[in-house]
């Protein structure tokens, strides 16, 4: 080790002195390649990690392995000279590779490395940030240099380099700072895309990478002038500053899509139906513009069909990296209210409305006449269905007609007199099921009678469309407690919110509401004229300090957890449960010793306003019964026996004031907020009763600690399962047989009157591109739901000729084959959650996924998962039949989407 002491030595004469011993060789590998620390440490979002230069690392590498400390391996001083522009502004080299010009360390590798070897003097460090971007973490290696200029002076530009995760906040800040601009003035951002256009940086909370800011890319501060305009009012106040760069030119449809606010969902619609082959070729052919229908007053005067078409034509312009869609959002608001402003919608509803007003815009039926809607009568389906067909046809011709609507056959059949009704009607799109587990999992607190016990917290997996009594029988199979000994409520702001019957059912119980299962003895139940026992709901409030409100509810404030206590009638008196309440909450209230009792609450015996009020009984002292007489032989805390007692309820319960006392009781309404003197005033009323503490004797006795501490049951740690279903099962559900609800009747002509009828769904006619909005989101009269189950879906050669009842073509297979080309998907919540899309160019036949402005390309096994939500699918027929046919001299055409993996966009997997 002295040749390596003294290389080292050598190296470090114009570094700090060394902090710790240099470790020998096969320990430096270790820790720098091996170990958590080293290379082999995964990345994470927002860790440094440092570049060193190859040639250094390869020469230390040599050095460590060889073992032989000869001072001829000897790397050195850490060198990245090679990697710098120049060194004087220390600017990175263009196109460095890793591997072949760097490698990257994570920051204790680097500092081992720094503290062994040192740094060339006056180098900086290569500190770079790992970032987070779309379905991967990197580490960025070329932050985003921006142009900073203000609008004033174009011709100065100043350099500022970001994170691909700052914000464009960061970027106006940083602007602001340079440019010495006052806190008073206001300012605002511009970009300069590529093609020279201005745009402006309206939501500075998105990111550089969400805006899509590259390399280069001019940035333009802009201030308010005096007089409340801006110098960009002008429309060419910026396009005479600058000079024109040289134009992109990218992928065709390769486009993303600003984020103007909460406008995910229309810019993922927007990305499926741009990414529909047959209807984007429709556009930028421009065979729209002569079935434009301006005078269809059900259609939008054809802006709808006009604002989609300036999308399309840039989109796939190939000179946009992204593209504003404010234009088009504003007519979107203009024409259909419920998407004016910025709220989050649903991408399957904007889609509808978007194919909606596309089709009456575009609609070559300039006068629709009146066609009445017959039923089959006995007729062949064959008949009945092409009637169907052209009766839809002589009102509705259009593009989308062409490319996105099919038929299918109801039959609903009369539950009294079997009168059958067959109809065939148009359809855009399949809204399938998905299949429901009829199970769900809640969790609860189970309370013991046993006060020694701490509530324990439980998943119980029960039948969703069942009962409280479900509730409590899932329960028993934890505790072995018997259903009967259960009690169920809703708790919420330390009060009893509801105390459910065991007949109510679980669907009134939110996810969200906090429900606690109480013990109670084997003949206890509420009120005072059923059983032996009697449950009381008890309550736990405390003084408000240096107030006096003449004893009403507002000087006292309810903490802790409510209890069901269950008391022996032959018990109700206030001296006795007095104790039998502190017996219950002796896990977590102290027994005041005789020393407290005489130092604490002799006063009491003085002060006139701590007389109780009639029905305002204070608790007795310790001195008249101890524990046990509350213990598990009274039948208050788990007994087998539960004494007969034909005494007078509450209401006559006998009324004393003690001397010395932990607290008070106190009968209360059910909010526990004000009291109530007697119980004659409503014989059917609950009893309810508070426990009133001083705050010092609160502070004193009571561990709050102790009281809020609960245990976790085993079942806690269990996850209920959902397993996958295939796509074929939702169409399935889709074409089952059900029956017509209470609020949606059919009316029977035989009858005369609205029937619950049952009705089923059959695919007669399938159209080009399919559409499939997978109903994740439930809805019910107590809950809403999202259903995040996995739904497994064919990438192609999905076949639909089982599902099909019309007579089918045995030589044409191809007809009811599909391929998918596009999925919406939703991540997140009911109310919140974010829109992307994927979806494969129709030239390339490469799939990308598309979130706002972020475009970056994909592999198929990276499509399905939880987050599908509306499938778009494209028949083989019309995959072919767009497929361009080249000439003998033209190189091979790109695959289409879908198309079998014998190309070099094949799916390895």
């Amino acid at each position: 080790m002295a040749a390596v002491a003294a290389n080292v030595a050598a190296a470090a004469e114009d570094r700090e002195p060394q902090r710790e011993a240099v470790p020998g060789l096969e320990s430096q590998w270790r820790q720098i390649e091996n170990s958590e620390s080293g290379r082999e440490r995964p990345l994470r979002a927002g860790e440094s990690w440092f570049l060193v230069e190859q040639h250094w690392y390869k020469q230390w590498e040599v050095y460590v392995q060889g073992g032989d400390q000869d001072s001829g391996t000897f790397p050195g001083c850490i060198n990245n000279a090679d990697l710098f522009e120049d060194q004087v502004n220390w600017h990175l080299r263009k196109g460095l590779v890793e591997g072949e010009d760097y490698v990257l360390l994570p920051a204790a590798a680097w500092h081992y490395l720094v503290n062994w070897y040192g740094l060339e003097h006056g180098q900086p460090p290569i500190e770079r940030k790992v970032v987070e971007l779309p379905s991967v973490q990197k580490v960025e290696v070329y932050p985003v240099e921006l142009l900073l200029v203000r609008h004033s002076d174009m011709d100065t530009p100043h350099t500022a380099q970001f994170s691909h995760t700052d914000s464009v906040d960061l970027i106006l800040r940083t602007a602001r700072e340079h440019f010495l601009v006052s806190p008073q003035e206001e300012t605002r951002l511009w970009i300069k895309n590529a093609e020279g256009s201005f745009e402006r940086l309206c939501n500075t909370r998105v990111t550089v990478l969400d805006a899509a800011l590259k390399t280069g890319q001019v940035v333009i501060m802009e201030t308010r002038n005096k007089d409340g305009t801006w110098p960009s009012a002008q429309p060419q106040a910026v396009n005479t500053a600058l000079e024109e760069e040289e134009e992109f030119q990218g992928q065709p449809g390769i486009c993303g899509l600003t984020n103007l606010g909460n406008t995910c969902f229309m810019n993922s619609a927007l990305q499926c139906l741009s990414n529909v082959p047959q209807l984007t070729e429709y556009f930028l052919k421009n065979r729209y513009l002569e079935e434009l229908n301006f005078c269809n007053p059900l259609g939008m005067k054809g802006e709808i069909a006009e604002a989609y078409a300036d999308l399309v034509k840039q989109a796939w312009s190939g000179h946009h990296r992204s593209i504003v869609p404010h234009v088009f959002k504003t007519k979107v608001g203009h024409f259909a209210s419920q998407f004016l402003g910025y709220q989050q919608h649903d991408s399957q509803e904007l889609l509808s409305f978007l194919l909606d007003g596309l089709h009456e815009d575009l609609n070559r039926v300039k006068k629709k006449e009146y066609v009445e809607l017959c039923d089959a009568a006995g007729r062949p389906d064959q008949e009945v269905a092409q009637e169907a067909w052209q009766n839809h046809k002589r009102r509705n011709d259009s593009v989308i007609v062409d490319t996105f609507h099919g038929l299918f056959k109801s039959t609903l059949v009369c539950p009294d007199c079997g009168n059958v009704s067959v109809t065939f009607d148009p359809f855009c799109y399949l809204s399938v099921p998905l299949p429901v587990s009829h199970k769900r999992v809640m969790e609860v607190f189970f309370v013991s009678m046993d006060p020694r016990r701490k509530p324990e917290q439980h998943r119980l997996v029960v039948p969703k469309k069942g009962k409280i009594s479900d509730l409590c029988v899932a329960l028993a199979k934890h505790t072995g407690m018997s259903p009967e000994r259960m009690m169920v409520a809703d708790v919420f702001s330390h009060r009893f919110y509801k105390i459910y019957q065991l007949e109510e059912s679980l669907s009134s119980i939110l996810d969200r509401d906090d429900i606690f299962i109480y013990e109670v003895s084997g003949r206890s139940a509420i009120g005072e004229n059923s059983r032996e026992d009697v449950v009381l709901p008890i309550y736990l409030r405390e003084r408000t300090p240096a107030r006096d409100y003449n004893n009403s509810y507002y000087g006292l404030m309810l903490f802790g957890h409510p209890l069901l206590v269950s008391v022996p009638r032959d018990r109700l008196s206030w001296d006795a449960l007095y104790h039998i309440l502190l017996y219950r909450l002796s896990r977590y209230v102290t027994r005041p010793s005789s020393d407290d009792e005489d130092d604490g609450d002799e006063k009491d015996i003085e002060d006139k306003d701590n007389i109780p009020k009639p029905g305002h009984v204070a608790g007795a002292s310790s001195q008249d019964s101890g524990p046990e007489q509350a213990g598990p032989s009274s039948g208050v805390a788990g007994g087998s026996r539960a004494p007969v007692d034909n005494s007078p309820g509450p209401s006559h319960w006998p009324q004393r004031a003690r001397r010395k006392h932990l607290f008070t009781l106190q009968t209360v309404n059910s909010n526990g907020t004000s009291d109530r003197s007697t119980f004659n005033e409503d014989t059917h009323a609950q009893p309810y009763i508070a426990i009133d503490w001083e705050p010092e004797m609160k502070k004193r006795y009571y561990d709050e600690v102790e009281a809020e501490g609960y245990v976790k049951h085993d079942c806690v740690g269990y996850v209920l399962k959902k397993a996958p279903v295939r796509l074929q099962e939702c169409i399935e559900l889709f074409t089952t047989v059900e029956t017509l609800e209470k609020e949606n009747p059919w009316y029977c002509p035989t009858c005369k009157q609205h029937q619950l009828a049952t009705k089923k769904l059959d695919l007669w006619m399938l159209p080009e591109t399919l559409i499939i909005h997978l109903k994740r989101f439930s809805y019910t009269k107590f809950s809403r739901e999202k259903l995040d189950t996995l739904v497994e879906f064919p990438i192609r050669d999905l076949d639909f000729s089982e599902f099909v009842i019309k007579p089918q073509n045995e030589s044409a297979p191809e007809l009811y084959k599909y391929d998918l080309i596009a999925v919406s998907n939703h991540y997140g919540g009911l109310r919140d959650g974010h829109y992307t899309t994927f979806a494969c160019n129709k030239d390339s036949g490469q799939w990308h996924y598309f979130d706002d402005n972020s475009v970056s390309p994909v592999t198929e096994n990276q499509i399905e998962s939880k987050a599908a939500y509306v499938l778009f699918y494209q028949r083989q027929d019309v995959a072919r039949r767009l497929q361009p046919q080249p000439s003998s001299s033209d190189p091979p055409a790109s695959p289409a989407c879908g198309s079998p993996p014998n190309s070099e966009f094949m799916d390895v997997n």
